[in-house]
């Protein structure tokens, strides 16, 4: 008889108490009028169209006067820890940047073909493009380079850039959020104080907007100390990335599904140019997998031995390599309250993400757009209250970013009950534009969808098509020192779910060693996988995880 097990029976509770202090902020504290946290898509564009709205405000003598605005990043510089599939909708930079040829944005080239495939083991079957896929008017990018670009706007505009400092703590007073600290850096493994020890900084700000990306622990810790909920619980997906240099140029988007998930997965598979010969391949897959053993770098080292993708990177060179988690539960899983007192929370921290359409980056810019508006507002008026910023949420729910995501409320859901009954249903979810099946679908958390124990297949990588996590990790150019403080909160541990930790994490984190549970902790690359079904995922010091450069 098979095994089964609930990863939520040994994960730990989320901690929240770690990420909230009551504290008065240290004397040596900085203060900024507003303050985002998270130097992304959503972050940047919020910054800059603040900064905007200010200087217009003062040019025509609307009286505000300077406003102190900072990013807060935790990768060492912008866009280190940025990585995206990075097919964009240009809208919200026309509309940042509207004296900006279109020549001049920071992409590569407009989407001119594209492909989609249902995979077999060794063929393919070509079938028509769906239409939320469809990338017509869309630019293929580089989010690395897109997150640098925007950053140099923004200082261009007087925003203060703060990378290398991870907020761990919301400064709170009551209900009211005040500001962030900073997690300390120069600890050794043991959390004892080094040589290198500096202290972490009290940031206070009249407004903090929360960009973190997925799992921010800032934006899950407001949500939870306000008890504000969604319709479902957010779910996610892992995606896997490589970038390679090839010798055959790739003159298309590719998009593929089934081989090689098992057909009680969701997920699929991306293959871009960011010029003809540096190509980006990867995978993503719903972490409501039904398998222990189920391994999306794995599949990855498998999936690029398949015919279709093979002709292009065999006898290239794997460049550069990531890992990402995404929230793919949609409409119904967003909070229904994303502001507070002194607070407002954007992008993916808030699950704004078309699955079907396979597009995040312009939502999050235009919720850092409209959070913006907002904030300029009430700065106006002496009142960053509830109240106030919760403009903020009305703007968002009106937004076209929210009426795109609800028309597609319900297709990655269908895919709850298996691959084809769900494409079926998401099918003619496409041609009822989203009446069909349009109620709303239950999900629970991926880590209570109960996973058989199966043991992991055998895999060798080569080393020059295919590539063990380890040598994955180098690729990410991780810049964790070894001595780092392990940052991950594992309970105890059994055999089966350890292995299961095993092949979800990418990076070769975990390790069932002697009967116990191993935590490789400098390998991390932040991706927050095991954060969802596992292990809980602090901050670690400023600069340490991955340092994409073309992702």
């Amino acid at each position: 008889m098979q095994r089964s097990i609930r990863p939520a029976d040994k994960q730990p509770d989320f901690p929240r108490e770690h990420f909230l202090t009551n504290d008065e902020p240290s004397e040596e504290n900085l203060e900024v009028d507003v303050l985002f946290v998270g130097g992304g898509p959503a972050g940047l564009a919020g910054a800059i169209q603040l900064a905007k709205l200010v200087k217009a405000d003062n040019e025509s003598g609307g009286g505000l006067g300077e406003v102190s605005i900072g990013v807060l990043e935790k990768a060492s510089a912008l866009g280190e820890h940025s990585l995206s599939g990075a097919v964009i909708n240009p809208a919200p930079f026309r509309s940042l940047f509207p004296d900006v040829a279109l020549e001049d944005l920071p992409f590569r080239a407009p989407v001119a073909k594209e492909s989609v495939y249902v995979l077999t083991e060794s063929g393919k079957l070509p079938i028509p493009t769906p239409p939320p896929m469809k990338n017509h008017g869309n630019y293929i990018a580089s989010l690395s380079e897109v997150v640098r670009w925007l950053g140099e706007k923004a200082e261009g505009l007087g925003v203060d850039i703060f990378a290398g400092f991870p907020a761990e703590k919301l400064l709170m007073d009551g209900s009211r959020v005040r500001g962030i600290r900073t997690a300390a850096t120069g600890l050794d493994r043991d959390g004892q104080e080094t040589s290198n020890y500096m202290p972490p900084t009290d940031v206070v700000a009249k407004v903090t907007a929360l960009a973190e990306g997925t799992r921010g622990p800032l934006a899950q810790a407001f949500f939870e100390s306000q008890d504000i909920g969604a319709d479902n619980p957010q779910i996610f997906a892992l995606g896997v990335k490589e970038v390679w240099e090839t010798k055959k140029p790739l003159d298309r988007i590719i998009h593929t599904m089934g081989w090689p998930l098992p057909s009680d997965a969701f997920g699929g598979s991306f293959m871009y140019p960011l010029t003809p010969n540096l190509v980006v391949v990867g995978l993503v897959v719903g972490l409501d997998y039904r398998q222990t053993a189920l391994d999306v770098h794995g599949l990855l080292q498998k999936m690029k031995l398949h015919p279709l993708f093979k002709q292009y990177l065999d006898g290239g060179e794997m460049t550069e390599w990531g890992a990402k988690t995404i929230p793919e539960g949609g409409f119904y899983s967003i909070p229904h309250r994303r502001s507070g007192d002194g607070v407002v929370v954007l992008g993916d921290s808030l699950g704004l993400v078309n699955v079907p359409a396979l597009k995040g980056v312009h939502y999050a810019m235009q919720s850092g757009m409209l959070a913006a508006k907002a904030i300029f507002d009430a700065l106006k008026s002496g009142d960053t209250s509830k109240a106030k910023l919760q403009a903020y949420d009305v703007a968002l729910t009106n937004s076209d970013a929210m009426k795109e995501i609800y028309r597609t409320r319900n297709m990655r859901l269908a895919f709850k009950d298996g691959f084809w009954a769900g494409g079926i249903k998401a099918g003619l979810m496409t041609v009822s534009g989203g009446k069909l099946f349009g109620g709303k679908i239950p999900m629970e958390p991926d880590a209570v969808v109960p996973k058989t124990v199966t043991e992991a297949e055998p895999f060798s990588p080569d080393g020059k098509l295919t590539f063990s996590k380890v040598d994955a990790v180098f690729k990410s150019g991780n810049a964790t020192r070894d001595t780092v403080p392990v940052h991950l909160i594992a309970e105890d541990v059994d055999e089966d779910t350890a292995k299961m930790y095993e092949s979800l994490c990418p990076a070769g984190v975990y390790e069932w060693v002697d009967g116990e549970l191993k935590i490789n902790a400098p390998n991390c690359i932040d991706c927050k996988a095991t954060d969802i079904l596992g292990p809980r995922w602090t901050p670690r010091e400023g600069g340490s995880g991955p340092t994409y450069k073309s992702m």
